[in-house]
């Protein structure tokens, strides 16, 4: 059972919304406003957040901004069917993953699953590249010697790729392993999480080290 936060304004879906988590086995709580769900954020810890844009007070992307601020709690974005402005905003604050109104709720528990599941694959050992260091036992990342906080998305997004080097993925590649999603994705997840990963990691986005594009393919990280 995973402890969800549920920030919605519209009071019809954000009740149905709560009744369907819970009945798949979730903790969920609830907020209206931007402002009562930042409270409900640094009160609860939720395992995840599930957040609306469209909020009255401060909007979803400021709330997702501050949420992304003050730790690494993932957070899924609930969008306007076909708004793409939207969807490019919220990734571009943090969001992890999105889901498109109306929402079902058994794509929403299986998105919620999806990333939670991010956290949880430990292979065994170190993996060193120049000052980087990926643990993947305690799942944990440093550079030149100071821990670097990812959120689970970009550690996925990082063990897949350090996972083998100078290998090219394709975005829907990358998809179906960090995301979960085995059908025509949205490439966008992907782009948005490799420039977060790179503001974390590199020294320059401009000329990336570690995350590394081969246009016209995908992404793979730099060989040793």
């Amino acid at each position: 059972m995973a402890a969800i936060l549920l920030i919605e304004d519209d009071p019809l879906v954000q009740r149905g919304l709560q009744l369907a988590l819970r009945r798949h086995g979730h903790d969920v709580r609830t907020a209206d406003t931007g402002e009562d769900g930042l409270r409900e954020f640094r009160s609860s810890t939720p395992d995840l957040v599930v957040l609306d844009l469209m909020l009255p007070g401060i909007d979803g992307l400021e709330v997702c901004r501050q949420i992304r601020e003050t730790g690494e709690v993932p957070v899924i974005m609930l969008t306007a069917r076909g708004d793409d402005l939207d969807v490019v905003g919220g990734l571009e604050a943090g969001a992890d993953d999105y889901v498109v109104k109306p929402a079902q709720p058994s794509v929403l528990d299986a998105r919620i699953r999806a990333v939670l599941r991010r956290s949880d694959s430990s292979p065994d050992g170190v993996r060193v590249h120049r000052d980087l260091r990926i643990y993947t036992t305690s799942l944990t990342v440093s550079r030149r010697g100071e821990p670097v906080p990812l959120t689970p998305t970009e550690l996925r997004l990082l063990l897949t790729l350090s996972r083998a080097p100078g290998r090219v993925f394709s975005r829907q590649q990358l998809l179906e392993v960090v995301w979960e999603h085995d059908y025509l994705g949205d490439s966008r997840l992907v782009d948005n999480c490799v420039q977060r990963l790179r503001a974390k990691i590199e020294t320059s986005q401009a000329a990336p080290v570690y995350v590394q594009t081969v246009r016209g393919f995908g992404y793979r990280f730099g060989p040793v």
